[in-house]
Formats: structure tokens, C-alpha cells, sequence
């Protein structure tokens, strides 16, 4: 892929990772939408690029949304690529772990990470090209300790991811789930307690984690490759993530069955 002249989305835009891709998108010649709830942070990040539109909302809001989309397909006539980056992390025992804090991040994490793409798949679909990218995380290949709620939603994005790839597999339309390791962002900081409340310090591993535009570096070059399953991360991190690595082969195979018109086959059972 060629990002030179397409419209490229990208959610939590506002910092980290989501910043950096949108910087290194911009210096390979993408039309941006930049998305996050602090709009002034997004204008920040859209003053270090070119061709920008700002789309601020909360991912929860379905009606703000629907709206943001609707704009964004209508900026430059459609979105070639989408990468949804949104979301909160976590750091708490579960046995301390209030209900509502797995409630929240499931609905940021997962069920607006899902809401977003399930608007944008038909367009993609009618047009015949797209690619959509999903930030999971290696706790999204590893259940990690401290984690529960947030390695239950990365994993559950790269289902969805995965699923969803087998399905578009025929239409022109990649997708991609990327698993960052440690990449130095605010992520531990913003990270929920137990309480619900946030963290308010970093991790040592975070601290001295892979630069931001490194990370985002190497998964724009991935989605570029056509890579379907991509792993940003250095140390033992890489090696739980190449441990757990899904073969090509299966997702080949997916593709295959949906090739051979299973999903059709499946639908006429209805």
C-alpha cells in the first residue's frame, strides 16, 4: 500500500501511539482524520501535520459516532484506511477489581473499537478497497497479570478482527491487528485502579519502552506488507508474541472457506 493521497482515520490521536501514526502518516502523504475526546491535544497533533480534519467525540457516544463518520467518509469522497486506537489500560489484582471498571473497559476497549468498524465496513465494502487495523496489545496474545479486564478486550478485538477478515477476505478490504509490547506513552498513567480511578504513575518496562514513532513506524510499515497479524515489540515481549503467532496458513485457510462459499452455505441454513 501506498498511503500517498489516502484518507487515513485514526482514533485516540489525541497522544502515544495514536499521535505518532498520525505524524509518520502525514510525512508519507496521507489526508488525516484525527479523532479523540480533547480536541484541543488533537488541534496540538493536526499543527505537526498536513492535510488535516478533526473529529472530536467520545467512542461511547453512538450518535456522536455515527455523525463523525458520516463527515469523515464525506471529507474526500471516503476513508481508505481506518486504525482504531482508542483505549484505556489497567492495573489491578482482579480479587480488587470493582465490576464496573470491566464494564468500562469493555465498552472503550472492545465495544466501541467494534462500533467504529462496523461503520466504516460498508463503505469499504461498496467501494472495493479499505484496510482497517485493530491496536490489540501482547496482553491481547497473553493474559498478563494486573490485567484481567484489559487482556479480556484485546483479546477479544483480535477475535473480532480475525472473524471479520475471514469475512471481507473477498472484497478487497485487509485487515489487520496489530500487538504493540511496552511503547513509551502515558498508557500505565491513564491506566484504571481497581476504584476505577486512574493510576496516575508509569511502569519502569513503559518508561523505557519502544519509542512511540518507532512503534508507529513499524505498523504502518506492516498494513504497507499486507502483514495481517503484526507484532511491535522487543525482549521477551516479542518472543510471548511470536510464541502465540497465528499462522498464515490458517488465516489462508479462513480465507479459503469463505472462498468456497461457507458463509452462504450458512446462511441458506437460516
Amino acid at each position: 500500500m501506498d498511503y500517498t493521497g489516502k484518507v487515513a482515520w485514526v482514533t485516540g490521536a489525541s497522544s502515544g501511539i495514536g499521535a505518532a501514526l498520525a505524524s509518520d502518516l502525514s510525512s508519507r502523504g496521507a489526508h488525516l482524520v484525527l479523532s479523540g475526546r480533547d480536541e484541543a491535544r488533537l488541534g496540538d497533533v493536526a499543527k505537526e501535520c498536513g492535510d488535516t480534519l478533526i473529529l472530536p467525540f467520545d467512542v461511547r457516544d453512538d450518535a456522536a459516532l455515527a455523525e463523525a463518520t458520516a463527515k469523515a467518509i464525506a471529507w474526500k469522497g471516503g476513508v481508505d484506511i481506518a486504525i482504531a486506537n482508542a483505549g484505556v489500560s489497567q492495573r489491578s489484582r482482579a480479587l480488587k477489581t470493582d465490576m464496573q471498571v470491566y464494564r468500562d473497559i469493555i465498552d472503550i476497549d472492545l465495544t466501541a473499537q467494534i462500533a467504529f468498524a462496523q461503520g466504516l465496513i460498508g463503505h469499504m465494502v461498496e467501494r472495493g478497497s479499505g484496510a482497517l487495523a485493530f491496536i490489540s496489545s501482547i496482553a491481547g496474545k497473553v493474559g498478563v497479570p494486573m490485567r484481567t479486564a484489559y487482556s479480556a478486550v484485546k483479546f477479544g478485538l483480535a477475535g473480532y478482527g480475525d472473524a471479520l477478515r475471514g469475512e471481507l477476505s473477498q472484497t478487497g478490504v485487509s485487515v489487520h491487528v496489530i500487538y504493540p509490547g511496552s511503547v513509551a506513552t502515558n498508557v500505565s498513567r491513564n491506566a484504571l485502579k481497581g476504584d476505577g480511578s486512574k493510576r496516575g504513575v508509569s511502569d519502569k518496562v513503559i518508561d523505557e519502552g519502544i519509542p512511540a514513532p518507532d512503534a508507529a513506524k513499524t505498523m504502518l510499515d506492516g498494513i504497507a506488507a499486507g502483514e495481517r497479524e503484526i507484532i511491535v515489540a522487543e525482549g521477551m515481549e516479542q518472543q510471548m508474541g511470536e510464541m502465540r503467532r497465528t499462522p498464515d496458513a490458517l488465516f489462508d485457510q479462513i480465507a479459503g472457506m469463505v472462498a468456497g462459499g461457507y458463509m452462504e452455505r450458512m446462511e441458506e441454513t437460516e
